[in-house]
């Protein structure tokens, strides 16, 4: 069975999401969907989501997953809200408590948090199989931009063309790979896993979770392996572990903090759910003065 792909580009965080199906009318799994956010007035808002829920109604599919590669840095995610129109299971890699810890202090968080994952439906061990309707995925942990992070192998009827979704290991080839200074990011980890998915055959099909396109082209989700050795600016053949590592400590101290990476990662660690309400009702995001 071959799998379908339907990609939805999010332009104010550059996200791609995605609904991969087995057929129209059959099961699909829904991977790193996001939900508006305004960090100006602290509104959201369910446009992008809606535009999946829209095309899962439209093809007659039933999700049966809700697939979060890592806790993103600059989205919120959308899960909670689309397994209450359309159903499925959140899941994510079964390092996310690793990254529940690292932000449950800064965050001060309440005392019944959690460190354990239990807010998501499911956690991924390393390797672990998993179906889509009638298509066989498997979960591979890539650590290295956070500890958590995961990518997803779909198999197809071509054997040496595999999909993989690869989260935020591997960006296009003219941008390279995703920063690893976060709280339990690590460039040696990235390395390793970037060079793990690279030694997937040549023709298999990379999807990415972010691009950040120059003036010279158009925004673009799917490259392949080969593309990727032959061209990745950071990463291709050839590139060593200690000049990846250079490279990379060295750039990473020169990037900003994401926008929205305070707001995220508390909403992102809880499986998407928002913070509980305060006697009054409302809702609150903190922001950690000093605190990074």
């Amino acid at each position: 069975m071959s799998p379908q792909i339907q990609a939805f580009f999010h332009t104010a965080s550059s996200t791609y999401s995605y609904v991969v199906f087995d057929r129209a009318g059959g099961e699909c799994a829904i991977i790193d969907c996001v939900l508006d956010y305004d960090p100006t007035s602290g509104r959201t808002a369910t446009t992008q989501a809606d535009l999946i829920g829209a095309f899962v109604v439209q093809q007659g599919l039933r999700v049966e997953w809700l697939l979060e590669t890592h806790a993103h840095a600059d989205h919120l995610s959308a899960a909670p809200y689309l397994r209450g129109l359309l159903g499925g299971r959140i899941a994510i890699g079964e390092a996310i408590r690793q990254v529940q810890g690292a932000f449950k202090a800064l965050f001060n968080l309440e005392p019944e948090f959690r460190l354990d994952g239990s807010q998501f439906d499911y956690l991924f061990h390393p390797g672990e199989v998993f179906s889509i309707g009638g298509l066989t995925a498997r979960a591979l942990h890539v650590p290295g931009h956070t500890p958590a992070d995961m990518a997803y192998l779909i198999d197809t009827p071509v054997a040496d063309a595999p999909l993989v979704f690869v989260g935020d290991t591997l960006f296009m080839p003219d941008l390279g790979s995703a920063r690893c200074d976060f709280p339990g990011g690590d460039a040696r980890q990235l390395f390793r896993s970037m060079r793990s998915l690279l030694s997937l055959p040549d023709a298999a099909r990379v999807f990415v979770c972010h691009d950040y396109p120059p003036a010279t082209r158009e925004a673009r989700c799917e490259t392949t392996v080969a593309e990727q050795r032959h061209g990745n600016i950071h990463v291709r053949d050839g590139i060593d572990e200690d000049a990846f590592v250079a490279m990379r400590t060295q750039r990473d101290a020169s990037l900003a903090m994401p926008a929205l990476l305070l707001p995220a990662i508390q909403v992102n660690i809880r499986a998407g759910e928002l913070p509980p309400a305060e006697a009054n009702g409302i809702r609150y995001l903190k922001i950690p003065l000093n605190g990074l």
